[in-house]
């Protein structure tokens, strides 16, 4: 299994260097005629895409012509995310089938009765890369390799720990340096590959949308400047797969939407508790609150007596059409803010902001995928994002694990 370093990027100037030597005219030798060697007949390949925070109606603005084609091409439709509507629990379920119940991922930040030396936050470098925390369901990857397939991960969320004692074939660090055309340029590269040491299945998470939105909201110039430059990354993608004539199967998802934010209906947890009662994992629009011993009555009569911008509940309590609460890593107590609003200490930093209602029509993740593989079809029904598992696995070749999803969105998108 190859393990790419961030140096790695200066082997994308190889191919391009030998390619030049061997056009050099002063290397050029006159031989024997030579009949034509046939051009490679690839097989497919499947590339998985995620642009984090990317909102359906950001298509057809203007500002994303290689996408919107990509969708009149294929099949579009929206998803409905999982229930916390954050990125690690949905990138999990993405590629695992699996709800973050289920997964184990149930929040960016989280802690675990059984790993009580280690707090998990994807933002950590250590903690996200601890298999302790990734025990919970076999990501594709895993499958498709124990199939005897190669898979590449693009600083996908999940893949800088060993699964099952396992590596992808090609991996990364995540480093937040490298931009949509870097990361995309990787995959490129393993695609390119000969036919024995070419990754199959390669995932990408993309991020530049997710935090454009963020600092300056959904409708800023910054965020539009965002979804040019994803966009032409894909489309450069595209344009070199069909130039090398790789057919490949493009699955373009996000993990949520994103909403802009309203201070004013921010609820200030100064004004609820003191900060020694209660410990805090996750804010935002969805928050995470254990009680301090000896402070549970103080903490569960501030917090769950009716708020006007948030709703909690004990984690027993929490409404059975969000699927969670079940998993030891869930905190005691769960806070959704209304739309707009934030459950915090203070007041909110970010113009742009995910994790509220999976059914917050601003939540709907987006999904758009083309290619030999795939049907051409507008489907107005809205998926469950674990949809999307069985969907890559199928087109991948291998049959999909047990999971949370029906099989649903392969059925109506793979061609027939």
């Amino acid at each position: 299994m190859t393990r790419l370093v961030h140096g790695a990027i200066a082997a994308f100037a190889l191919p391009f260097a030998l390619a030049a030597c061997v056009a050099t005219p002063a290397a050029t030798t006159v031989t024997s005629a030579a009949a034509p060697q046939p051009a490679e007949v690839r097989a497919p390949v499947t590339i998985l895409i995620s642009i984090d925070g990317f909102r359906p109606d950001y298509l057809r603005r203007g500002n994303s012509p290689n996408l919107d084609t990509l969708a009149e091409q294929g099949s579009e439709t929206q998803l409905r995310p999982a229930f916390p509507t954050l990125t690690f629990p949905n990138h999990e379920a993405l590629i695992t089938g699996r709800e973050p119940d289920h997964s184990g991922i149930v929040a960016n930040t989280m802690y675990d009765p059984a790993i009580p030396d280690q707090r998990f936050y994807n933002k950590d470098p250590v903690s996200p890369r601890d298999p302790r925390w990734w025990q919970g369901a076999e990501p594709l990857w895993v499958t498709v390799q124990k199939a005897g397939v190669r898979a590449g991960t693009v600083l996908w969320p999940g893949s800088e720990s060993e699964r099952q004692g396992l590596r992808p074939s090609d991996w990364l660090h995540f480093d937040p340096a490298f931009d949509s055309e870097t990361r995309l340029r990787f995959a490129l590269d393993w695609i390119r590959r000969p036919a024995e040491s070419r990754d199959s299945l390669v995932v990408v998470y993309l991020d530049a949308v997710d935090r454009a939105s963020h600092a300056n909201g959904i409708t800023a110039p910054e965020t539009a400047d965002a979804v040019r430059s994803v966009d032409a990354a894909i489309g450069d993608l595209h344009s070199a797969l069909a130039a090398m004539g790789q057919p490949a199967n493009l699955v373009i998802v996000s993990d949520h939407g994103m909403a802009q934010v309203d201070p004013d209906r921010t609820n200030d947890l100064d004004t609820l508790l003191p900060r020694a009662s209660y410990r805090l994992a996750s804010y935002g629009p969805f928050a995470t609150i254990d009680p301090v011993a000896g402070h549970e009555a103080e903490v569960r009569t501030a917090l769950l007596r009716p708020h006007r911008d948030m709703q909690c509940w004990p984690r027993d309590a929490v409404p059975t059409r969000y699927r969670y609460g079940r998993n030891p890593r869930v905190a005691a107590i769960i806070c959704l803010a209304s739309h707009g609003g934030e459950v915090m200490p203070g007041r909110p930093t970010n113009k742009g902001d995910h994790g509220f209602d999976p059914d917050d029509p601003d939540m709907a993740a987006l999904f758009i995928a083309a290619g030999p593989g795939i049907a051409k079809a507008k489907l107005a029904k809205r998926y469950d994002i674990v949809e999307v598992y069985p969907l890559v696995a199928r087109l991948v070749g291998v049959a999909p694990l047990a999971s949370d999803a029906t099989g649903a969105l392969a059925d109506a998108v793979i061609a027939k």
